[in-house]
């Protein structure tokens, strides 16, 4: 029903990972990872994290063949994970249709609402930002700031996935209250961090403060 996607493209390293460790307990027929393949393969990884974690799968291996690894034998180090054990659809460092040739990057225009209705006033505000295109969301939140620094304000914390938002409006998240900033488009959560997505021409993004 997802095309391949398990959890969502945080996770997917992981999950690759734990399947191909597992794959004997599949019988009588092997896991199609196919699809989950391709999802890896067209996604553009660009946190070391998450590059970390698709690497091994790609290979065929897991973390957990680690231990079994020989470091100093003369071997050439993708032979020693098994590259080439999974048929990997193409696509792998260039995505399908993708050009090659680079094009001048043109202005884009997204919405984005900051919403609060769960603790303290509750607020509702709507900007719209023109931003170069393959802008980042974190620079569509940093756009909206200095549009109108008064509602948009906001605050990160640098984590091992990334930038992520604790604040907005000076509104923070808390771990004693479950709270937290959830972005959305088009009514579903992001699948990426605000360090890495990447909104598209007249898309709205919505932060909802939300609890867990």
């Amino acid at each position: 029903e997802r095309k391949g996607m398990i959890g969502n493209i945080y996770s997917m390293g992981l999950a690759l990972q734990a399947l191909e460790a597992s794959r004997d307990f599949y019988a009588p027929r092997d896991w199609d990872c196919a699809q989950a393949f391709a999802v890896v393969t067209n996604h553009t990884f660009e946190l070391p994290m998450a590059i970390a974690q698709v690497l091994p799968a790609l290979g065929g291996t897991s973390y957990l063949d680690a231990a079994t690894l020989n470091c100093d034998a003369p071997t050439d180090v993708l032979a020693s994970v098994g590259l080439g054990t999974h048929s990997v659809p193409r696509g792998m460092t260039i995505p399908p249709g993708a050009s090659q040739t680079p094009q001048k990057s043109q202005d884009i225009t997204v919405y984005y609402s900051i919403i609060n209705k769960l603790q303290g006033i509750p607020f509702h505000y709507n900007i719209s930002v023109m931003i170069p295109d393959d802008s980042t969301l974190l620079e569509v939140l940093e756009r909206a700031e200095q549009k109108d620094p008064e509602n948009f304000s906001f605050k990160t914390e640098q984590t091992f996935w990334g930038p992520m938002v604790v604040s907005i409006h000076g509104l923070a998240a808390s771990d004693n209250d479950r709270t937290y900033w959830q972005f959305r488009s088009s009514g579903k959560p992001l699948d990426q961090g605000v360090g890495t997505y990447r909104p598209k021409h007249r898309e709205h993004i919505q932060a909802i403060f939300s609890t867990y």
